[in-house]
């Protein structure tokens, strides 16, 4: 009885997440934003407000829209000082995550990769390691697949992916 509602619990979850993320839109898949026409008010009122908000200097903004801890995107939008859209990118795609290289700082990190899923700090080594939840490469995997960034001291030493497996990706675990 305890497992059956449980499970009950699990999947109202699972469904109220999906019907959530059904609702909101994609800011990558949004064609009717057009760079150098379309206006910051008219980006928050299509997707909201950002997870976080980087000054880019002489009032140019980029606004963050981070999918983590379960998503697989993290959309950054630049408006310029005029208050017009530059661009979007997804920064978590696969050549955008190796831009980050050794000698880094963590500012740096989350500037062009967004909000992490989570930090994990291993005391023997002196690291503390950030993964965010990405797309599967090229492999042809259709496994979850995390990439992950390994500070040591504030800076990146390193670099590492590692894949979910399916009994590792129910609620509650990680």
């Amino acid at each position: 009885m305890v497992f059956i509602r449980k499970l009950d619990w699990r999947l109202m979850l699972a469904a109220a997440a999906l019907a959530l993320s059904a609702c909101a839109s994609d800011p990558g898949r949004d064609r009717s934003l057009q760079p150098g026409v379309s206006g910051e008010a008219e980006v928050l009122s299509r997707f909201g407000k950002p997870v976080q908000v980087w000054d880019d200097g002489g009032g140019a903004r980029t606004l963050e829209y981070s999918s983590q801890p379960f998503g697989q995107t993290c959309y950054m939008i630049h408006i310029g000082a005029d208050g017009k859209l530059i661009g979007i990118e997804d920064t978590l795609l696969y050549a955008s995550r190796f831009a980050i290289t050794p000698g880094m700082t963590q500012e740096q990190v989350s500037r062009r990769l967004g909000k992490e899923r989570r930090r994990v700090s291993y005391s023997l080594s002196g690291e503390e390691v950030w993964d965010w939840n990405v797309e599967p490469d090229q492999t042809g995997s259709s496994y979850l697949l995390r990439f992950n960034v390994h500070f040591k001291n504030g800076v990146v030493v390193r670099l590492s992916q590692s894949m979910v497996f399916p009994d590792r990706m129910g609620f509650g675990r990680d």
